[in-house]
């Protein structure tokens, strides 16, 4: 398929045979940092999937949920990664995360979860889904909701698994700012959240920083914090195989 509106950053061709990447989450995930230069160049092997459906190069910001505040993410340094590793590989990225929304409201059938399964579904036309990135948790991270959490993620990601005909594909999470004293509670029980989900595995957010509201990461922050998403998923995806070969 050709796009007419190259000269607006379209791919001049529908890029195929993609590892595909989900984005879900809150506001972290979909990336506060301040878009600097580096954030803006383009690489020819990692695509990203727009609002309206089409498939761009991948620049920052992914994201379109407040476009008003939109910015540098984990993703694109995740993509970054996992093109440098695997040379033959293509990325497409599907951004659909919403800042400030609970998990609660992620829950099958909701408005986010429908979204984010539709976008899926439309971008698995291109490529195959390999790996679902879930940053989430400021807005759960009362005592009473960091209780339940572990059983509400897993039944999500279950039955997100199953719509997607993907049950394989590997979920990394990762902790939130641990400049946040209110999210300590919940980081401290990240690590039993991921194992109560096959083939999930979370990452550290020790030693980065937020961008001076004691919320978002800073954009530094964010770069490292997709290396450590891709190191974390690499490693999930080769555990998964020897699995498999055993």
């Amino acid at each position: 398929m050709l796009f007419i509106a190259a000269q607006c950053g379209f791919a001049e061709t529908t890029p195929e045979h993609m590892q595909l990447f989900l984005l879900i989450g809150q506001s972290n995930m979909a990336g506060r940092g301040k878009v600097e230069p580096q954030d803006e160049v383009t690489n020819p092997r990692i695509f990203m999937l727009t609002q309206a459906r089409q498939w761009v190069p991948a620049k920052d910001p992914l994201h379109f949920d407040k476009p008003k505040m939109a910015g540098v993410g984990l993703g694109s340094e995740f993509a970054r990664q996992i093109v440098a590793k695997n040379p033959k590989a293509t990325v497409g990225l599907i951004p659909s995360a919403m800042g400030g929304t609970s998990l609660d409201e992620w829950k099958p059938g909701g408005k986010l979860y429908t979204e984010a399964v539709a976008r899926t579904r439309e971008a698995m036309k291109h490529g195959t889904l390999t790996g679902i990135l879930w940053h989430q948790g400021e807005a759960d991270s009362s005592h009473e909701k960091v209780l339940t959490y572990g059983k509400r993620f897993a039944a999500m990601i279950a039955q997100l698994r199953k719509d997607l005909q993907a049950e394989n594909v590997p979920v990394v999470v990762g902790e939130l700012g641990r400049f946040r004293q209110a999210s300590r509670e919940f980081n401290a029980a990240l690590p039993e959240v991921s194992r109560q989900v096959p083939l999930c595995t979370f990452v550290t957010a020790e030693n980065l920083t937020d961008k001076g509201d004691q919320l978002h990461f800073d954009a530094p922050s964010l770069r490292i914090l997709g290396q450590r998403y891709a190191a974390a998923f690499l490693t999930l995806k080769t555990q998964a195989a020897a699995g498999k070969a055993n």
